[in-house]
């Protein structure tokens, strides 16, 4: 297992459960990128009834697959967590991002989970008794806008046994905030340089690195976009 890298300064007060009861995110984004579609509350809650209305499985909670901020800022109760792989999935930045972890100038870019392959993580259960209350606030969260769609994906545990179906957060190819084919170049700055409200897209990539390293988890991709971003940040003279 890699040691865990040090965490950089967040440059905002970061995401929290206060804001996200408070509806502060949708708040913010509305302000930060006008021409995104914010969910009203009646899409948001029609969005969740739906998923839940073809709930495959049911009995002491439910399952929620984190594959990236999930990992190591949940904000909502979990009762238990376990180390899971979601099968036909994969991890991938595809999801500009031009107000929490960066700007209308130099977009940020945040991961989306696509079809194919496998993807390593964690999942989450939510308790029966707070369902309710906890997928209101992870709503508020993931489906603020139209960049993921949620879908119930099946999951196993660390030996391959299989542990159902969770809520994981798939990129929609059709939102506003989609961004598919960026060379690797322009990947690696964005997440180098740009920041936002929330903090900086470095952070971002380096939180859930190391979450996954601290899980005994190495993700290739993840591994190789943090030693070019680390790179170009000592080039550019960015401290973290």
């Amino acid at each position: 297992m890699h040691p865990p890298a040090v965490r950089p300064e967040i440059v905002g007060p970061g995401l929290t459960r206060e804001m996200l009861l408070a509806g502060g995110l949708g708040d913010f984004i509305r302000k930060s990128s006008p021409e995104t579609h914010v969910l009203t509350d009646e899409e948001r809650a029609n969005n969740l009834a739906a998923l839940l209305a073809e709930r495959p499985e049911h009995g002491s909670g439910l399952w929620v697959f984190a594959y990236g901020s999930l990992m190591w800022n949940p904000l909502i109760r979990i009762s238990e967590t376990r180390l899971a792989k979601a099968l036909g999935w994969r991890r991938e930045f595809c999801l500009a991002t031009k107000g929490g972890r960066g700007s209308e100038d130099n977009p940020g870019m945040m991961l989306g989970l696509k079809p194919g392959g496998e993807c390593h993580g964690a999942v989450l259960r939510v308790a029966e008794a707070d369902i309710a209350l906890e997928l209101d606030l992870l709503w508020r969260r993931e489906m603020v806008a139209s960049g993921y769609i949620p879908r119930w994906i099946a999951v196993v545990d660390e030996t391959g046994e299989r542990l159902g179906h969770a809520i994981g957060f798939t990129i929609n190819p059709q939102g506003q905030s989609y961004c598919e084919g960026l060379p690797e170049s322009e990947l690696v700055h964005r997440l180098a340089t740009a920041e936002g409200r929330l903090g900086r897209a470095s952070e971002y990539l380096f939180r859930t690195r190391d979450g996954l390293r601290l899980m005994g988890i190495t993700d290739p991709m993840l591994e190789h976009l943090g030693e070019a971003v680390e790179k170009l940040q000592r080039e550019l003279k960015i401290l973290t």
